[in-house]
């Protein structure tokens, strides 16, 4: 008996996706609950389990867009089949017996002679040499966007069409943060199994933030405005298939500790292709640290509907003044876009000098918190 392999439901707003990879090879033999496959949709990426033990068939390739309930394949119920011998090789035949005999190779014609003075010439053929083009193939290499793809650049494009995004920036002095990881760490480690990094006081930061600057925790939805009275933070992580942002829940609520587990958690998830649709909903602002792939300054697009996002980058040694005596510093700079029809510049300032205030001051935070 033939069970359908067929793509099921990963979520409501979803109706399609992309075979990414077959997990297995055709003819292959599975048990139930084992995974076949990979789903990749406009979201998120997932395994589909076999539902039934058996023999794997193919029925659509990889690379493939298929809709949410197609059948992809089936599994023959039955057990793996057991190896056989290859068939003996036959021994090739005589070179000597298999050739025909071979005809007589005529004679060439003869051809008349020619005078050195002679007026009759031989006919000279000018032969076009041959234009040199590459096939395109050798050139470039088209194929299709995935869905993932296809929903990011959707949108960006959205986020900047809609929203009157504009960007203020600001840069923060990272000595008492670094100071105090330095400190901090062998016991923070042994205590929660997990390395107190940047991250952790930053989301931290932008929660200090929101609750100074309300305005900047909302969203506009038609001519309403929606005021969050709730802080998920989501964090952008990069992976080979794009960007993915999970959300942090109730941060306000979270110790560092928590908070550094969880986008633990949330990193390996994502590199796995095992991040959920609920995983990535419902942030009210995210926090995009390009710094880690070394990047200086740079202006984040919003991430919409959310009115705002902080934009993190390389740390670097800088001269600056203190006390008016030039030192050398660790600094990083800030970049905050927002949406300009809900959040007034003075605001959006104010917001991130709030959160250079707290990275300066990054005891206090500590302190306050669970």
């Amino acid at each position: 008996m033939a069970n359908e392999i067929r793509i099921p439901s990963v979520g409501e707003s979803i109706t399609s996706g992309t075979i990414a990879e077959w997990l297995v090879e055709d003819g292959a033999h599975v048990d139930s609950g084992d995974a076949v496959l990979m789903l990749e949709t406009d979201k998120i990426s997932t395994e589909v389990p076999a539902e039934h033990s058996g023999i794997v068939r193919i029925q659509v390739e990889a690379g493939e867009e298929v809709d949410i309930g197609g059948v992809v394949g089936t599994i023959e119920e039955g057990d793996a089949p057991a190896e056989t011998s290859p068939p003996p090789k036959e021994e090739p035949k005589s070179e000597k017996a298999a050739e025909p005999n071979p005809e007589p190779t005529p004679e060439p014609e003869p051809q008349p002679e020619v005078a050195e003075d002679s007026e009759v010439q031989p006919e000279l053929k000018v032969v076009e040499p041959a234009a040199i083009s590459v096939p395109d193939s050798d050139r470039v290499t088209r194929k299709r966007m995935s869905p993932l793809r296809r929903k990011i650049a959707s949108h960006l494009v959205n986020a900047q069409q809609t929203a009157a995004m504009l960007t203020t920036f600001n840069e923060a002095d990272m000595s008492e943060v670094m100071d105090l990881r330095k400190q901090l760490q062998p016991w923070f480690v042994e205590t929660h199994g997990v390395k107190l990094g940047f991250m952790s006081f930053f989301v931290k930061a932008v929660v200090e933030a929101l609750k100074s600057v309300p305005a900047v925790n909302g969203r506009i939805d038609g001519e309403d405005v929606i005021q969050h009275h709730f802080h998920d933070i989501g964090v952008a992580i990069g992976t080979d298939k794009g960007l993915m942002v999970p959300v942090l829940r109730d941060c306000d609520q979270k110790s560092f500790a928590d908070i550094e587990k969880d986008i633990i958690a949330y990193a390996e998830r994502a590199r796995a292709g095992k991040i959920q649709l609920d995983d990535l909903q419902g942030g009210v602002f995210t926090i995009s640290n390009g710094g880690i792939y070394g990047s200086v300054l740079s202006t984040p697009i919003l991430n919409f509907p959310q009115s705002a996002i902080l934009g993190m980058h390389a740390i670097q040694q800088r001269p600056i003044a203190v006390d008016g005596e030039v030192v050398i510093r660790p600094m990083m700079n800030l970049a905050l876009s927002y949406d300009h029809r809900l959040v007034d510049g003075k605001e959006a300032v104010t917001f991130l000098v709030r959160i250079k205030e707290c990275i300066e001051a990054p005891a206090q935070m500590m302190v306050a918190a669970k």
